[in-house]
Parts: structure tokens; sequence; C-alpha cells
């Protein structure tokens, strides 16, 4: 009999890229949670990322309407909110958004999207996570939100999203952007947590009609529209309930920290992985919890670790660490 390596894993195989992420590319990162995941760590690295300008948003409809009232410079007004239970909020946004005042809700709203307007001007990246291909709807108008805003069930109707729904909408963005940003690269993934709500077959028939969708999309536009296959790595490589959190739903600390190395494997420079590792080493020293502050060996620690952020930031001038030096700062005075 042969000898032949045995192996007790499906290991997915992340195709590479015609193009790479860096310290000079700035990403939107839009969509469901996994899209915080991925960005968020890009993010704690310095990355010229933003994410998730409305919130978490979790259908191609909604993430769709988010990225062209960015691109339109949207400005909401009171007649875009809603008001319930003493609380003011927008259907397009998530809670962190609302506010007992219509102006606070409102200037939240306003200033996010400004802020995502003028990062969109440079940014030729776009990462989007779509989480379900179900959506829900308003009975009063039909409007599909983003957000129920636990407002009551019967208020609503929902549906499942078909494959020609979501790809008609997303070629109408892709083109929108592509005829300003003609080299603009999009990247989808379909998020790996489970929306358990619809229950087993219904999930999958979401999952499965989002990742048709996109590779519609790239069938569309080839040069301009990718996949990164995190639903895969989730339920093949990572096939065992030690990789999801308690609620048996969401990935794990884990298994985020695996596909985010997958990912970066696939699509982020070796050059910025490097620079990333510098900066993740501060990040770590930034996060130590001092015994007591008042001592000589952490005020020791605190100047050593302010000459190593002087260090990378005369080396790569893009990089800003302005917050954490202004709060570490605080314990040597």
């Amino acid at each position: 009999m042969k000898s032949s390596k045995i192996s007790f894993r499906t290991e997915v195989n992340t195709s590479s890229f015609p193009f790479r992420l860096g310290y000079n590319t700035p990403t939107m990162f839009c969509g469901s949670c996994f899209t915080e995941n991925i960005g968020g760590i890009m993010q704690s690295l310095k990355m010229p990322v933003m994410v998730n300008p409305n919130g978490v948003v979790y259908n191609p409809l909604s993430v769709a309407k988010v990225i062209r009232n960015i691109l339109s410079g949207k400005e909401y007004s009171s007649a875009d909110l809603s008001y319930r239970n003493g609380i003011w909020f927008s259907y397009d946004h998530y809670t962190r958004f609302s506010s007992e005042s219509k102006e606070e809700c409102l200037s939240r709203i306003n200033e996010s999207n400004r802020k995502a307007y003028e990062f969109v001007r440079e940014a030729k990246f776009f990462a989007i996570t779509f989480g379900t291909a179900r959506v829900y709807k308003l009975v009063n108008s039909g409007e599909v939100v983003a957000n129920c805003h636990k407002v009551p069930a019967k208020e609503f109707t929902h549906t499942l999203l078909t494959v020609d729904e979501i790809v008609a909408e997303w070629c109408g963005i892709v083109d929108e952007v592509l005829s300003v940003k003609p080299d603009a690269k999009f990247i989808f993934t379909v998020s790996p947590i489970r929306h358990w709500k619809d229950g087993a077959v219904g999930n999958q028939l979401s999952k499965s009609t989002l990742i048709l969708a996109i590779h519609k999309l790239i069938d569309n536009f080839p040069k301009n529209v990718f996949y990164f296959p995190a639903y895969e790595i989730m339920m093949d490589d990572l096939r065992d309930y030690r990789f999801y959190d308690t609620d048996m739903l969401h990935p794990s600390t884990t298994a985020v920290e695996y596909i985010w190395q997958k990912f970066s494997a696939a699509l982020i420079e070796p050059e910025a992985m490097r620079i990333a590792e510098s900066v993740h080493n501060i990040q770590q020293a930034l996060g130590h919890r001092p015994v007591n502050p008042q001592s000589e060996s952490f005020k020791r620690f605190v100047e050593k670790t302010l000459l190593k952020i002087a260090k990378i930031e005369n080396e790569y001038p893009f990089l800003n660490f302005e917050k954490e030096k202004r709060t570490i700062s605080d314990y040597l005075k």
C-alpha cells in the first residue's frame, strides 16, 4: 500500500487576487457584523479603512442604499426619521444613531455621511459583506429597512430576495462607481454568521442566494468584482463547534483571527503586513493595564512605548498615534 499524507481537514483555497490592499489603498467596508470583524482589525492596525458608516447592515438592498447615499452625498432631514417610544431613529441606520433628540439623531447621521462621502472620494476599494437575502419591508410604504428597531413585527412584511433582484441592484451600484472610478474593485464576502431566525433550511437558502448573486456579478464585471470565501472557510475548514461563540451562530474570536489570516495572506501587501506587525506590537503595549500607574517602572514603560511610537511615525509618516500618545502621556504628569 502506498503511503500518503492523511489530512483531517478540508482547507479552503483562497486564490490570489490581481491587487493587494495596504496603507495607501483607502477601503470602504460595508455590510454585516463580519465586516466589522475584518474591517475592525484593519482599523486597529491603522490601515486606511472606514467601516459601516451607517452601522451594521445585513441585506444586499440596504447595503446598496448605504453606498448610493454616500456617493450622492445625501443629507438626511427630519422627513427621513421615525419616532417611537420617545426615540428618534432612521430605518437606514443602526441603533447607535438613535436619540431622544431629533436634532442629535440627524447630527449623528449626517456627520457620519459627510465623513463617508469624503472618504469615498479617495477610495477605490469596497469590501462588501452580505449577511442575509431576507428583507423586511414596512407595510405602510413598502420601504426595505436596514434595521427594524424593535418595531412590532406586524408593521413589516418579509421576503427572500431573488438572485436576479440582487444582481440588478448591484449592477447599478457597480456601474455608478465605475463611471467615476474605472479601476475600482469590489471584494464581496458572505457572512459566516448563521441567521437562525429563518431556521436551518431558510438560512441555507439565503446564503445560497447571496453566493449565486455575487458570482453573477463577477461574471458581469470580471475585472472589478471578486469573492473572498469567508463563509466557506467557516463552514468547511472550521467545521467544528469549538470555532463558534457561545450562541453557536457567530464565529469565535479564534475563528475570526483565522479568517483574518487567510484574508491578509490573500489580499494584504506583504510590506503592509510587516508594518502592521509593528503597529500590533505597539497596540499590545498600549493595552497594558498597570497595577500601579505611579510606579517608576511603569513610567519607564510608558517612555519606552512613546519612543517606539515616535520611531514608527518617523519611519511611516502616514501612521497617526496622536490619540494614543495623549492617553499614555497623561501617566507621566
